[in-house]
């Protein structure tokens, strides 16, 4: 899938589940159960020795975009892309991690907090960035504020975002869209919770639905 559609792709979601797997049987349930609740995309990030099986598992299933987040390094970039990644998001701007994935063609969403940092990602070609963690740091407000001097900036708001917030930030001009880990909370996964992933899911997918 080219780069562009990749992104196409997410904006047309408008909701980005950021998975936590500690055991890499579960991967293949919390598929399942985002595919059942509508929604076809999912960051599997890299935090747990589980992670990268886990994204090789739920690449493998055609009917989901999946992509690697908390990618901090280049070696992790190739980690990612070799299980099947389709697009990298970072916890912060790293110079040598969005140039890899720049030289190698892949879709990559950087962490950014403050307006230097923006400038830095917009000095790299980066088109969309991952505002984090956006609760924290004032969400919306703070959107506001950072979006002014740099109109064209768009922005996957997260950390910190509950269903109840998913309107307000879809709403804004800027957000392409939200990332957020309420629909899959490790608790769930880690209790086997499926049916209230689905759940959870397809309430979400229904939000977005009606703030779009």
């Amino acid at each position: 899938m080219p780069s562009g559609d990749v992104l196409e792709a997410i904006a047309v979601g408008r909701i980005v589940p950021v998975v936590v797997v500690e055991e890499p049987g579960s991967a293949e349930h919390v598929a399942e159960a985002l595919v059942a609740g509508g929604l076809p995309c999912a960051e599997v990030t890299f935090r747990t020795p589980a992670a990268e099986a886990a994204l090789r598992t739920m690449a493998a299933d055609g009917r989901l975009l999946v992509g690697a987040g908390t990618v901090v390094n280049p070696e992790q970039v190739d980690r990612a892309l070799a299980a099947g990644a389709r697009f990298i998001v970072s916890p912060g701007l790293r110079q040598a991690v969005v140039r890899h994935c720049t030289a190698l063609g892949v879709p990559v969403f950087p962490g950014v907090a403050t307006a230097t940092e923006i400038m830095a990602a917009l000095d790299e070609g980066v088109e969309v960035v991952k505002f984090f963690p956006a609760e924290p740091l004032g969400g919306l407000m703070m959107i506001n504020a950072l979006t002014g001097p740099f109109p064209g900036l768009r922005l996957i708001p997260t950390g910190g975002i509950t269903v109840a917030q998913l309107p307000a930030y879809l709403a804004h001009r800027s957000v392409v869209a939200v990332g957020g880990s309420w629909m899959v909370a490790p608790g769930l996964v880690a209790a086997g919770h499926w049916a209230e992933i689905t759940r959870l899911t397809a309430e979400a997918v229904a939000v977005a639905a009606l703030a779009s």
